[in-house]
């Protein structure tokens, strides 16, 4: 073993305790979109038998819906790393194309548009509307890697990609129709009844309680990239405390005003924080 690889080796090799420690401060950072210390921790185990250092998962992979991804730019660089090339021939926000080529892939030239996306279903979406260009090198990078040398991505996706899966649908219950028995009706004799003041009831009404995890999720997957600015954002204009993140907005109101006008809403905390 070289004294380059030994390195690595130990540089790697990181106690559980030590790990656990990690992943409570990314969790408790609000920076990667890890909610719990178990997603955190779990993506550091996989980190660590892949030869990497457990803290490589803050900037390689992020948490979307409940699942792991792993970000398109670092999709590139391990295919890179692996040996792979890529010649970029478009990078518009209206097409990006590029030629991907690897040693144990052969050469493959992918191309993605708005027309493409759009028929799709992806072109009318937020993200798509506001950053065509970055969503569109998400999937350049996504297939032209996956199809040449899909060894580095173990399984994953690009947080471009998972924010636009679909929900898991529940298949729909087959219901059993018992036959109608028809009774003989006997008249009964006509009985007269005096009629009885009843106090009328009032009406409670429900009270509606608003899904904030539903409320964070849309709003996560509109700000992935800029999630530690917005945090920073709203620190500063009292809307959280220290600590907290945006899932932790208490006034409903702002939450609202922010879901209906996130490009807006970005291009303040953009203008604001560096």
């Amino acid at each position: 073993m070289s004294n380059t690889q030994l390195t690595q080796h130990v540089n790697t090799q990181v106690a559980l305790g030590d790990m656990q420690v990690m992943a409570n401060a990314i969790v408790k950072s609000g920076l990667f979109g890890m909610k719990t210390a178990d997603q955190a921790l779990a993506l550091m185990i996989v980190a660590t038998a892949e030869g990497r250092h457990p803290g490589s998962v803050a900037s390689d992979y992020h948490i979307i819906q409940g699942r792991a991804s792993l970000k398109s730019d670092s999709m590139l660089a391990r295919f890179q790393q692996s040996g792979g090339r890529v010649e970029w021939h478009d990078h518009t926000n209206e097409k990006v194309a590029a030629t991907f080529s690897h040693p144990a892939g052969g050469s493959l030239r992918i191309d993605w548009d708005m027309a493409r996306a759009k028929a799709a279903g992806l072109g009318g979406k937020d993200n798509w509307r506001s950053y065509p260009r970055q969503m569109l090198r998400a999937r350049v990078i996504s297939e032209g890697v996956r199809a040449t040398f899909p060894a580095v991505l173990n399984g994953m996706y690009t947080p471009e990609e998972v924010g636009e899966f679909d929900a898991p649908r529940t298949a729909p219950r087959s219901v059993k129709v018992e036959p109608v028995v028809i009774e003989q009706v006997i008249e009964a004799p006509v009985v007269v009844v005096e009629p009885v003041a009843v106090p009328a009831t009032p009406v409670i009404e429900a009270e509606v309680v608003s899904n904030d995890t539903s409320w964070s999720d849309e709003l996560e997957k509109r700000i992935f990239e800029h999630e530690a600015k917005v945090n920073a954002f709203l620190l500063a204009k009292g809307q959280i405390t220290e600590g907290q993140t945006f899932r932790d907005i208490s006034d409903e109101g702002y939450r609202n005003r922010v879901l209906s006008n996130t490009p807006r809403f970005l291009e303040a905390v953009l203008k604001e924080v560096a």
